[in-house]
């Protein structure tokens, strides 16, 4: 069958679910991670065909997109700060407001490279996408990361070894930690943050897929991840070292708040690019 035939098909099977827009997204991120062809490819080869076999891949990605499992599960990997990922449903899968807080950590600690090893510590780390980021960029860093979930960390170790970059994984639950296992210049963190009374404005595809420990807190602690956090980043955070934060867009003022009462200077509350609250940052 030709490919350009079966665009036809596959948007008017999914046009019930999404726009036309997000279903053309779909269609050349699956003819790029089954064909390794791009867009320009397939308007230069309009005669292009898939076999038999190629087919089945196709009608299978396409009828879990019916069921509105996220593009980026279905292939097992996704694309953050420039860099491959692999994903499943054991971790959160990457959004661009993250990338937007490793941009920042990265823009606000361009001064301080010359002057030693930076030593930073991501909570939570899921994928791996912070931490790998940032050492990506930061290659004379030392990066440390924990989470709580094994089956996670499993994964951030193989998007580790796919990017070529040295980081020192750890299994802790971090509500239970009574402390860190040393001192850290740079202490991030994208910990839970949407209250189950924010259910109701989540997709389906995020609520049925994705992990729910990565993504949910009580309604009556919504910031009990950051007064943990922040606490055990005023005990183990070197004289001057940043605390970063992204944060639950409608709790920007009390995380602020609550992190400026465990002693933290220079609190800043950072937008992303839709202009919601997004980050936090704050020097010990």
């Amino acid at each position: 069958m030709l490919l350009k035939n079966y665009k036809t098909t596959f948007l008017n099977e999914l046009s019930a679910l999404y726009d036309e827009k997000e279903i053309d997204s779909f269609f050349y991120l699956i003819l790029e991670s089954f064909h390794r062809k791009k867009r320009i490819d397939l308007a230069l080869e309009p005669e292009m065909e898939m076999d038999a076999l190629q087919l089945l891949r196709w009608e299978s990605a396409l009828a879990e997109l019916k069921k509105q499992k996220p593009i980026q599960y279905i292939l097992g990997e996704t694309e953050f700060y420039g860099l491959p990922f692999l994903v499943n449903e054991n971790v959160l899968i990457p959004r661009p407001e993250t990338e937007e807080l490793v941009a920042l950590i990265l823009a606000e600690g361009k001064g301080k490279r010359e002057k030693g090893k930076v030593r930073i510590l991501d909570i939570g780390t899921g994928s791996g996408c912070i931490p790998i980021a940032l050492k990506k960029n930061l290659p004379e860093a030392e990066v440390s990361a924990i989470d709580v979930s094994e089956e996670a960390l499993a994964t951030a170790m193989k998007n580790a070894e796919l990017n070529q970059v040295d980081v020192h994984f750890r299994l802790q639950d971090i509500l239970a930690a009574q402390d860190l296992e040393s001192s850290f210049d740079i202490i991030v963190s994208n910990p839970p943050y949407v209250r189950y009374l924010e259910k109701i404005e989540i997709q389906p595809n995020v609520l049925q897929y994705e992990p729910h420990l990565a993504l949910f807190v009580a309604d009556n602690d919504a910031l009990l991840f950051y007064r943990k956090i922040t606490a055990l980043a005023q005990k183990h955070l070197t004289p001057k070292g940043k605390l970063y934060f992204e944060i639950n867009q409608y709790l920007g003022k009390e995380t602020v708040a609550l992190v400026e009462s465990f002693g933290f200077t220079e609190v800043r509350l950072h937008q992303d690019i839709y202009g919601n609250d997004r980050m936090v940052s704050a020097v010990k």
